[in-house]
């Protein structure tokens, strides 16, 4: 909110983002999204991420169990042009998610480096994924060049990333739904995507 702030005090008089700048700030005004204060949210996932990644460098390996993607985990498909669809993303989840020791090891570590970091002057920060949602999923962050991530989510799980500081377009299928979001990403953020259906 500060940043919006200070971006319409100093924004020229004609600038068109301006007056939807003025209702963010009003609609959060009106409805703040949590109870916690961001801080004290960051300061429990951090904790909750030191505690995981931690449990996983003593064990030299990814203590997350996950049910391989296939075509219907991925998303209910309705129509038979898109049945190719499934299969592709099942198979690049389940690519993404079968990654060597080692590579999951440096991960871990460049991720609890994050963590540990306070440097407001730091090029990266982390990035949160919580899928709540009954799908596998893949994030997708597209900056700015050619700049992009992917990141793998098992259902009902979460995962991060270490990504440079900037602009990010996320998408992703959410059992079948299309997700897209423009983020800043200056400071440790974390998205929560989909909701369980009732059972």
């Amino acid at each position: 909110m500060e940043m919006m702030k200070e971006y319409i005090k100093n924004a020229h008089p004609e600038d068109q983002k301006v007056k939807d700048m003025q209702e963010m700030l009003a609609l959060l005004r009106r409805r703040p999204s949590t109870k916690i204060t961001f801080d004290e949210m960051n300061a429990i996932i951090k904790q909750k991420q030191i505690a995981k990644y931690k449990a996983e460098l003593a064990a030299k390996k990814s203590t997350e169990t996950y049910t391989p993607s296939n075509a219907q985990n991925t998303f209910v498909v309705n129509a038979s042009a898109n049945a190719a669809i499934p299969n592709a993303e099942a198979e690049e989840f389940n690519m993404l998610m079968n990654i060597s020791p080692i590579e999951h090891q440096n991960k871990t570590v460049k991720i609890l480096n994050s963590l540990f970091d306070n440097d407001p002057n730091a090029k990266e920060c982390i990035v949160l994924i919580q899928n709540q949602s009954d799908c596998n999923i893949i994030v997708r962050m597209e900056g700015v060049g050619n700049t992009k991530y992917r990141l793998a989510v098992p259902a009902h799980k979460d995962n991060s990333i270490v990504v440079e500081k900037g602009q990010y377009l996320f998408t992703s299928l959410v059992c079948g739904a299309q997700y897209a979001s423009q983020k800043t990403i200056q400071k440790p953020i974390m998205v929560a995507l989909g909701s369980a259906t009732a059972k």
